[in-house]
This record gives C-alpha cells, sequence and structure tokens, in this order.
C-alpha cells in the first residue's frame, strides 16, 4: 500500500526533502541589531525536532532599510553569517532542510512590533533603535502604506539597482552559512509587492505604468539572487496571489512564467496585506482559504506551487496533495501551537513508524509508550478523557 503524500520525500534540484511539511516564514522580531539570537535557535530547532522535512527561516532583510520593525533579521553583511550557520546547522542536525527568506519592507518599515500596536516608531520610542539615520523608508512611490503613516522617498532608478543587488548579495550570504532553499518575499504588501501592486506603485518610468513595468523590479531580484545562489539550490518566489487592490491570480500567472524562466522553481502562494486585511475575493476565511491560489498557479503557470493559511489538519493537508492542488503545504501558526505536528500528522495518516520522524531521544520513548499503554491517545486526539 502506498503511504501518504505528506510523508513522501521530494527532490527539488538537488535538494532532498524527506517529507512535503514545510514551516513557513514567520516573523519573530526577536534578534539583537539583527542577529538571531537564542530564541531563534529554540524556535528553529522544536520545528526540525517536530519531524519537518523543510524549515524556512523568518524574512531576513537585504539591508538595514529594509527592517521592519526592531528585532529584524538581518543579512546586509558578512558578519551575519556565523550567526546563521548556527542556525542551518543546527535545523540540519535534526533531521530537516534548512531555508530562508529574504526580504525587504519598503514603506511598512519603522514600526512597533505588531503586538506593541504596529504604530509608526520615533527616534526615542525604542531603547532598541540603533540607528535611525540608516533605518530611511523608501518605497516605489511617496505614498505612506497606511493612513497616519510617515511618507516614505520614492527609490531613485540607482537606488533601485543597488536594492537588487543587496538581494544578490545577501543570498550569496545564505549560501555561505550552509542554508539550503531561499524564498524571495515578494508578498504582504513589503518592497516587491510595493512595486508589483499599481495601489502602491504610481511611477512612470521603466519601473511603473504597465503591468510589465511593475514585474521589473521582482524580474531582477530573481535574476540577481539566482545569479548568487547556486544551481543545485532551490529557489522560491512568495507572492500575494491576491491583494484585492488591483494586483490578481492572473497577473500572478503572467509573472510565474516569467520568473519560471529566470530559475524560480516554486511559487510560495499567499495572499493580502497591501490593505491591511486578508482577501475579501478569497472568500470566508476559513480552512485552507488560500489554496486555489497554489491550484491555480500550479496548473497555469506550469511550475510547482507550496500551499499555505489556515491549513490544519493532516487529512486536510493530504487531500491538497491528492487533489493535485500544490507540491508543498506550509503551516505557519498551526505548527507554532502544536511543534510536533509532523510526527502528529504521520500517526493519524498511518505512517509505519511513524515515531521516526522525530530524532532518537524523543521517538523512543514516545513510541515505548504506544506500545505499552493500549487505549492511551495524544491530548491532541481528543478535547479530554471523558471526551
Amino acid at each position: 500500500m502506498t503511504g501518504p503524500l505528506l510523508f513522501s520525500p521530494i527532490q527539488l534540484r538537488g535538494v532532498t526533502l524527506k517529507n512535503r511539511v514545510v514551516v513557513a516564514p514567520m516573523h519573530q522580531y526577536s534578534a539583537v541589531k539583527g542577529y538571531p539570537t537564542d530564541w531563534h535557535v529554540m524556535n528553529y530547532g522544536r520545528f526540525a525536532a517536530g519531524g519537518a522535512g523543510l524549515v524556512i527561516i523568518e524574512s531576513t532583510k537585504v539591508e538595514r532599510r529594509g527592517c521592519g520593525t526592531v528585532g529584524d533579521t538581518g543579512l546586509w553583511h558578512d558578519d551575519f553569517i556565523p550567526q546563521f550557520r548556527k542556525l542551518a546547522d543546527f535545523i540540519r542536525k535534526h533531521g530537516a532542510v534548512p531555508g530562508i527568506q529574504l526580504g525587504h519592507s519598503g514603506r511598512r518599515a519603522r514600526l512597533t512590533r505588531p503586538w506593541e500596536g504596529g504604530k509608526p516608531l520615533t527616534p526615542n520610542s525604542s531603547p532598541e533603535i540603533y540607528d535611525w539615520d540608516g533605518w530611511e523608508l523608501v518605497a516605489p512611490s511617496a505614498l505612506p502604506g497606511a493612513e497616519g503613516e510617515p511618507i516614505p522617498r520614492a527609490l531613485s532608478r540607482e537606488d533601485i539597482q543597488g536594492v537588487v543587488e543587496h538581494w544578490g548579495q545577501a543570498a550569496r550570504r545564505a549560501d555561505a552559512a550552509g542554508i539550503d532553499v531561499l524564498d524571495i518575499h515578494g508578498a504582504h504588501g513589503y518592497l516587491i509587492h510595493q512595486f508589483l501592486s499599481p495601489y502602491s506603485n504610481k511611477r512612470t518610468d521603466a519601473y511603473g505604468g504597465s503591468e510589465l513595468n511593475r514585474m521589473r523590479f521582482a524580474i531582477e531580484v530573481v535574476e540577481s539572487v539566482r545569479a548568487n545562489w547556486p544551481a543545485h539550490k532551490p529557489l522560491l518566489l512568495r507572492l500575494s496571489v491576491q491583494d484585492d487592490a488591483g494586483w490578481d491570480p492572473d497577473q500572478s500567472v503572467r509573472l510565474a512564467r516569467i520568473v519560471k524562466d529566470k530559475g524560480i522553481d516554486i511559487i510560495d502562494c499567499s495572499g493580502g496585506g497591501m490593505l491591511g486585511r486578508p482577501v475579501e475575493s478569497a472568500g470566508a476565511v476559513g480552512y485552507g482559504y488560500q489554496v486555489p491560489y497554489a491550484d491555480k498557479i500550479r496548473h497555469e503557470a506550469g511550475l510547482m506551487s507550496m500551499a499555505v493559511g489556515l491549513i490544519v489538519h493532516a487529512d486536510q493537508a493530504e487531500a491538497i496533495l491528492q487533489k493535485g492542488q500544490a507540491d508543498l503545504i506550509a503551516l505557519a501558526r498551526e505548527i507554532l501551537y502544536n511543534p510536533n505536528w509532523p510526527m502528529d500528522a504521520a500517526r493519524k495518516l498511518g505512517v509505519e513508524n511513524a515515531f521516526t520522524t522525530v530524532p532518537p531521544p524523543m521517538a523512543f520513548w514516545l513510541a515505548k509508550r504506544a506500545s505499552s499503554a493500549k487505549g492511551v491517545v495524544p491530548s491532541t486526539y481528543k478535547v479530554g478523557i471523558d471526551a
């Protein structure tokens, strides 16, 4: 009998994932001056030990100006490499492939952390601000991210080429740190998305106006990254496939076809972010509400896709793969809730020797309990003993 697709290996260029479970990049805002801390080792280590095939480190900024708030991780100079090598080695040691997302916040920068309100910062509003003058607010156009937020400076043509190069150099550093999968963040209202959407891009030069002009920055970033990223390592592009602000799934398909020829292997399919709310056109926010984006990209753009967005249950994830709607399943808040989700899912889907999904110090004791305490089920299976 063939096992579940969720736990079948997948080959991405020269990298093999042991299963299709991906830990999506999730901002932690816990770095110190861009450097990862012990928090990051703990956070990413628990996901690797929980059985995921690929663990993607949070959106790490390609230049200082790209930091969204205090606590962002960075790869804008070589001094960061050893700390990211430590993360990559730790993830790999515990059974997962290490990945990273590279991003730039553009006009969505210099804000307090989300749990602090996400409001504009001032030079003296946080003791963690160490370089206010170097933390310039830039964007495709001089338009604020939201009402009441500061107006950014529109990037010049020369500035744009510099930012493109920053992306390429950050990719070089990620490779030097031993990271095997790279995800370019082009979604959620951040800089690449700001160029793509006519809502935020009002330029009249070669980077604005027509659809192809608005795509130009994203395409050049992909070219710069691929030129600095080894040919045997896979490259992803995260898109807000639909943003309800002028960028839609058909445009996403057209961009995906272009970047496929530039070296993108997978489109990481998300949505929204430009208007600060979930995409209404996707329907009610519920289980798998963004999966149709991955389905569309996979079948119309002719390259692999990764589904994300309220994928919560094992049978739900397996069904997405069985229906051919996506090639990979990305989990975010659900795997924060249960870092051992892959092991849990393997048991629920009937994978033989499911406990081997996790390292031996966990697997031995869990298998021993399962064999000796008949009738006892994990807390993730039931509300309580009498439920």
